[in-house]
């Protein structure tokens, strides 16, 4: 009698699941997503394929139309750029980790507000990025508002005692404008999720004995993982790929990527332009490998413990 893994036979549930949805699609709907589908591989794909044969020297002003991979060498033996990515990681993952936990407990406390809670939350949505910058270089600046304020009411004996909170080392000023811009945005997709778990399973659990931090963490928060989820990799992915915010308040050196490839790229010495589009190959492949790794450990793949069964 031995035993082999289930997955042996049947296959990744996933991928089972997959190509069974494929196999009973029928093939009118493929030619309905046809034209929007062309469309983006037209002009998003033709784009990245211009991108690539510019940077391995194929395409270009200043190359003799050889295939080179030497802006991919020199772009990953700059140490500006192992210092910008390793910022940019950082600010990213930090802001929507903060952004993800503080939306979830808004959402949370606000579940039973009437529709005034998803008002609140739309308030900032409209606003543009620029006039956030300005506002937070108004306020939190070492001339701003704050500092005046506090200078009036004797708190410090000069503006310039205020702490630096823009521009500075750590990146106080940039994670400030993320976390306003982007917690009211998870907290309204994560309501409209929250609102559409039916209370039963709560009440059921309660009613078998499950305190309210079980109730939460075992009803609760699995349903609301394809909310979080799908609201942390837009929100990740934007600001990984975040150019204005880091640019006029983040910190002087090191540079996040964006603001490298920016600088590459604008660069009066034409031969850096080669550089600048592997510098934002780069930034794409990196986006789209930590998109799929958060994905794949969102689906709980890695932790599934396979499934055995029995043969003669």
């Amino acid at each position: 009698m031995t035993t082999v893994p289930a997955s042996q036979h049947a296959g990744p549930p996933g991928w089972t699941r997959v190509r069974r949805e494929i196999a009973e699609t029928p093939w009118q709907a493929y030619l309905m997503v046809l034209p929007a589908v062309s469309l983006i591989a037209g002009l998003f794909g033709g784009g990245l394929i211009l991108a690539f044969l510019q940077s391995v020297g194929l395409l270009g002003l200043t190359t003799d139309g050889t295939f080179s991979l030497d802006a991919y060498r020199l772009a990953f033996s700059h140490r500006a750029f192992w210092h910008s990515l390793g910022l940019s990681l950082y600010i990213a993952f930090t802001a929507t980790a903060l952004s993800t936990l503080l939306s979830l407990g808004l959402a949370l406390l606000l579940q039973g507000a009437g529709r005034w809670a998803s008002f609140a939350c739309q308030l900032t949505l409209p606003i543009p990025h620029l006039v956030g910058i300005a506002g937070i270089l108004l306020l939190l600046s070492p001339s701003g508002l704050l500092s005046r304020l506090l200078f009036s009411l004797g708190w410090l004996s000069s503006d310039q005692d205020f702490p630096l909170l823009v521009n500075d080392a750590a990146n106080i000023g940039v994670m400030l404008h993320f976390l306003w811009k982007e917690i009211p945005f998870m907290t309204l997709i994560l309501l409209a999720v929250l609102r559409g778990i039916r209370p039963e399973y709560g009440m059921q659990a309660r009613a078998l004995g499950a305190s309210p931090w079980q109730c939460f963490w075992h009803v609760t928060l699995p349903l609301l993982r394809s909310g979080i989820i799908s609201a942390s990799l837009i929100v990740f992915g934007f600001i990984f790929g975040a150019f204005e915010v880091p640019f006029l308040l983040g910190s002087t050196f090191p540079k996040t990527l964006p603001i490298l490839v920016y600088q590459a790229f604008t660069d009066s010495d034409l031969t850096q332009r080669p550089i600048a589009v592997a510098l934002g190959l780069i930034l794409s492949l990196i986006s789209l490998g930590v998109i799929a790794l958060y994905l794949w450990l969102g689906s709980g793949s890695p932790f599934r413990q396979a499934t055995f069964r029995r043969q003669p």
